[in-house]
């Protein structure tokens, strides 16, 4: 998603460091707790009203409410230990609905592959999971313009003993790879020439990391900050360094963003204009920083770009 991302990431204050392997299990473990979220429900929010460019951004500043679809990842956006929305998405979501006019951000979690299924089905409002926008997405959602770009890494064995950096080290030393359900880095080892038939896929980067220090796979492939996090504290594995996975030929920097329904241009647009306002003044890396966002990470990419278009 970015150029090169070598530089090391902030140290995350006092009450972001439950972002340990033993949080980030709690966190997930948090997900299906629906009574430590108190008004957390899967309830269907109101069909969509057919105005056009949508009515959801009056409806939700009347409500007072957005309901985020969340996939309980470290650092995108997760329940914390203490039973806390909390993830760089969260977090600049608070932000800019406040600015919209809506106060409060109620969290639905759910598994990554279901995001876009569960937003179009109307269980939440907004999808706010640091989501990769690509072509085969924008044909089923809408995105604002990323919030931040990344490049991909790998959880290693300590070490690295098998040398591993990229998708073709992968194919060319038959190493054994994992990744997440419905990551995007499916596409970007397949491209490189991974069977997909034989990728361990696992729930989310905490299973990836056991994969790999109980040595069921060589490498675990993620976005380069969530690596960098989750393997931090590991005695067994480490990250390799961050690197651009080459796509038709060219090495690919994805974006990560917030993703509304296709009828919600309204939203999305009102939505586009605060985040672009945060980034020139410098508060989105102030947000997204302490979940381990370095200046690298920053993007003026846009969605219609990464769309294709």
């Amino acid at each position: 998603m970015a150029p090169s991302i070598a530089s090391t990431a902030a140290t995350p204050p006092p009450s972001l460091r439950r972002r340990s392997l033993f949080a980030g299990v709690a966190a997930l473990g948090a997900l299906g707790t629906v009574g430590s979220l108190g008004t957390l429900g899967c309830s269907r929010v109101s069909a969509d009203s057919g105005v056009d460019g949508g009515d959801l951004l009056d409806r939700l500043r009347a409500q007072g409410v957005v309901r985020l679809g969340i996939a309980g990842e470290i650092p995108q956006g997760f329940i914390d230990k203490d039973g806390e929305l909390t993830g760089e998405a969260p977090e600049l979501a608070r932000v800019i609905f406040k600015r919209l006019g809506v106060d409060r951000l109620q969290p639905v979690p759910t598994e990554f592959g279901s995001l876009i299924p569960g937003l179009n089905s109307q269980q939440f409002d907004v999808v706010a999971a640091g989501m990769y926008v690509n072509p085969e997405r924008c044909e089923q959602v809408i995105f604002a313009d990323p919030d931040y770009q990344m490049l991909d890494s790998f959880i290693v064995r300590k070490g690295n003993p098998k040398d591993l950096h990229n998708y073709r080290d992968i194919v060319e030393k038959k190493a054994k790879l994992a990744t997440g359900t419905g990551y995007a880095q499916i596409q970007h080892a397949v491209e490189a020439g991974y069977k997909e038939s034989d990728l361990l896929i696992v729930p989310d980067q905490v299973a990836g990391l056991n994969a790999v220090e109980a040595g069921r796979v060589d490498a675990f492939s993620g976005t380069a900050v969530t690596v960098r996090l989750v393997a931090k504290n590991s005695r067994k594995a480490e990250a390799a360094d961050a690197f651009a996975p080459i796509i038709d030929g060219k090495p690919r920097v994805d974006g990560g963003a917030f993703a509304f329904r296709m009828t919600e241009t309204r939203l999305r647009d009102a939505f586009n204009v605060e985040l672009h306002k945060l980034k020139k003044s410098g508060e989105v890396f102030r947000i997204l920083r302490p979940f381990g966002f370095t200046q690298d990470e920053m993007t003026d990419l846009t969605a219609k770009e990464l769309c294709g278009g």
